[in-house]
């Protein structure tokens, strides 16, 4: 396959870095490749130097595997890319240039390329949900967010408002107060011992959002027997369809969908959410997702080798460049 032109997707969050090569059609595709280690954030955002450090063993051994084929796009989907990219977007596209030979890089928020991972080209709405919740919507001609505001502004719905919900009502069982939930108060003590304590174990920790989150299964497991944390999962649901109706499209023919680790909580928050989903957006199709992010960030930059990007561009959301780093034309 030497010579053969190919596009790398590439997805950088706050658990690592992974990447991915999309062959010509018929050529065998390696496996995603991954470095455990996030991508510092320094003062200008996200560390341009440090994310090539870590992508470029990745790329060279993908592209090693296929017999050193040439890479003719590059999309990279990053969390904070919206807010914290000015780094990379000033110095990305030539550093990939100068490595690889590269001269058309797509540089996309993570939420951007979560919501071409699950739908595409296809107007709609995504909401990613994990630890955290944002959502994207897009009739193709610009974009619309709502919410990914962190988990003190909001974050609504999502793993670590669940589980900081949780744990509020294990507090107010633990001091007689009305609102706890006995089971919680129970589940909470066998995760994090004596809630006295628990204060001391969760202010001082950096990684409150994933240990807030950490406790939204334990939610779940108590939603079918406890009216608590059925109300709990309920909320949630609302939360996480009015999102995505802030975003979705009203006057195209849309599809709606759900990506991220907040599904594996199962029927106590898919249940409700499918029905406010159809109270919200009667008119919107529930799919569900086709890919991941890392699939999105391959599906945008195969678009932008092929000249036909439909998803609509934005400085901070979905930035396309050439080789020196300025933008290309649209």
């Amino acid at each position: 396959m030497t010579g053969a032109a190919c596009v790398l997707g590439v997805d950088s969050g706050g658990s690592g870095l992974r990447a991915a090569l999309r062959t010509p059609q018929g050529a065998p595709c390696p496996e995603p490749v991954r470095s455990a280690q996030p991508v510092r954030t320094g003062p200008r955002g996200i560390d341009a130097g440090h994310f090539m450090e870590l992508l470029l063993p990745l790329a060279r051994g993908l592209l090693a595997d296929v017999g050193g084929a040439r890479v003719s796009a590059v999309a990279v989907g990053a969390a904070g890319m919206a807010t914290l990219g000015d780094d990379l977007r000033a110095e990305l596209p030539g550093a990939l240039g100068r490595a690889l030979g590269v001269r058309r890089v797509a540089l996309a928020a993570d939420a951007v390329t979560a919501y071409a991972g699950a739908l595409g080209d296809r107007p709609g709405a995504v909401v990613a949900a994990g630890t955290g919740l944002i959502a994207v919507g897009t009739d193709l001609t610009a974009w619309r967010r709502a919410d990914g505001w962190g988990h003190l502004l909001g974050d609504c719905g999502g793993g670590a408002w669940i589980g900081r919900a949780g744990l509020e009502a294990a507090m107010r069982a633990h001091d007689g107060r009305r609102g706890g939930s006995r089971a919680l108060r129970d589940r909470a003590e066998k995760v994090f011992g004596p809630l006295a304590g628990l204060p001391g174990l969760l202010y001082p920790r950096t990684d409150r959002p994933a240990v807030l989150a950490s406790f939204a299964p334990e939610v779940a497991a108590c939603a079918a027997d406890d009216a608590v944390a059925g109300g709990i999962l309920r909320n949630a649901a609302r939360h996480v369809a009015e999102a995505a109706a802030a975003v979705c499209p009203q006057d195209v023919a849309s599809e709606v969908a759900l990506t991220g680790g907040l599904l594996k909580l199962g029927e106590p928050l898919l249940g409700p959410l499918r029905g406010d989903l159809s109270e919200l957006l009667p008119r919107a199709r529930q799919v569900p997702a086709a890919g991941d992010p890392l699939d999105g960030a391959l599906h945008i930059a195969g678009g932008l080798a092929a000249d036909r990007l439909l998803l609509p561009r934005d400085a901070r959301m979905l930035s396309v460049h050439g080789w020196e780093g300025a933008p290309a034309s649209a």
